[in-house]
C-alpha cells in the first residue's frame, strides 16, 4: 500500500490506498500542533470486505470511528485531540479488504 501526508500550519491531510488490506494496525502521523483539538474528517472506501477507521484521543479512547461499505465512499466528521508532541493517533482496521483506502483531513478548531 502507499501513504502520505502533508502537514500545514493549521490542518493537513492522510491518505493510502491499498490493493488488499487484513489485520489492525495503529499509524501516528505528527500534525505539528501540539494539544490542539482538530475537526478531522475520515473517508474510507473499499471495493471488497471491511476496512475501518478509528481516531484515536490521546488516551487512546476512540474519537471517532469511519466503517467503510463494499462500493460505497463514507465520510464521518468529529473532533480530537493531538498529545504533547502534536502526534494525531488512528488504528486501520481490516478485513478481506480490496481496492480500497482512506484519507483524512484535520483542521485546528480555533
Amino acid at each position: 500500500g502507499q501513504s502520505s501526508s502533508d502537514a500545514l500550519p493549521d490542518g493537513g491531510n492522510i491518505s493510502a490506498s491499498f490493493v488488499g488490506a487484513d489485520g489492525s494496525s495503529v499509524q501516528t502521523v505528527n500534525t505539528g500542533l501540539p494539544n490542539a483539538t482538530l475537526s478531522a474528517t475520515v473517508i474510507v472506501q473499499a471495493e471488497r470486505g471491511e476496512l475501518q477507521v478509528s481516531l484515536l484521543a490521546p488516551d487512546s479512547s476512540v474519537a471517532l470511528v469511519v466503517r467503510g461499505r463494499p462500493q460505497e465512499s463514507v465520510s464521518r466528521t468529529g473532533t480530537v485531540a493531538t498529545d504533547a508532541d502534536g502526534n494525531l493517533r488512528y488504528r486501520i482496521s481490516a478485513e478481506g479488504a480490496r481496492n480500497g483506502g482512506y484519507q483524512v483531513f484535520y483542521q485546528r478548531v480555533p
